[in-house]
């Protein structure tokens, strides 16, 4: 599993440069789940939010945003955006039920839930089916299975649908990769996305 931790210390964060790379297609997918929503939105739960780079934008989308990630410098410097309506906290999304949360409408998990194991896949898996209200949706993107996937990630559809079994998955879309180069351009990237039963 890749050290976030340290990765943050020496100033390693490839995965910001995706966030900006596509925010637009980000937006469209957000604009989408929006769209089969009423006014408020309602909570949202950005797991391994990271230095929130993608928190606020919940937020001003109208969402009750929180973000959740284990390194602490990294909620730090999110708090440190001082943006209104946005809470964050330390925490682990493998043990969502320690960090004494309230249920929520919708999960977004960009690129954390790919670096986990089994055990720790399904640990986030029961997590979020706890928090998760009648008909929540989860948004995810993660790297398929690869040559790299010791060091950088990547699930399959299926051990994504293994560790979510009370949910329906509704689409599976690639990401878009142009202009992004390596390793995006060799991981077969994908946003799921997924319904809780009820």
């Amino acid at each position: 599993m890749t050290n976030y931790a340290r990765m943050y210390r020496l100033r390693l964060t490839p995965w910001e440069r995706y966030g900006k790379a596509a925010a637009a297609s980000i937006a469209a997918l957000l604009d989408r789940e929006e769209a089969e929503r009423s006014l408020p939105l309602g909570r949202a739960l950005d797991l391994g939010c990271g230095r929130g780079q993608f928190t606020p934008d919940l937020a001003r989308r109208g969402w009750e945003a929180v973000g959740i990630d284990y390194v602490p410098a990294a909620i730090e410097a999110a708090k440190s955006r001082d943006v209104t309506g946005v809470t964050y906290l330390v925490g682990d999304v493998t043990d969502l039920q320690s960090a004494g949360l309230e249920a929520f409408d919708f999960f977004l998990d960009i690129g954390c839930f790919q670096g986990f194991d089994v055990a720790q896949r399904s640990a986030e898996g029961r997590g979020v089916s706890a928090l998760a209200k009648p008909n929540a949706t989860l948004l995810m993107l993660a790297f398929g299975p690869n040559r790299m996937r010791s060091r950088i990630g990547g699930v399959s559809q299926a051990e994504v649908e293994e560790a979510f079994p009370e949910w329906e998955l509704l689409t599976v879309e690639p990401a878009e990769t142009s202009g992004l180069g390596w390793p995006m351009n060799k991981t077969n990237p994908q946003w799921y996305r997924l319904r809780r039963r009820t």
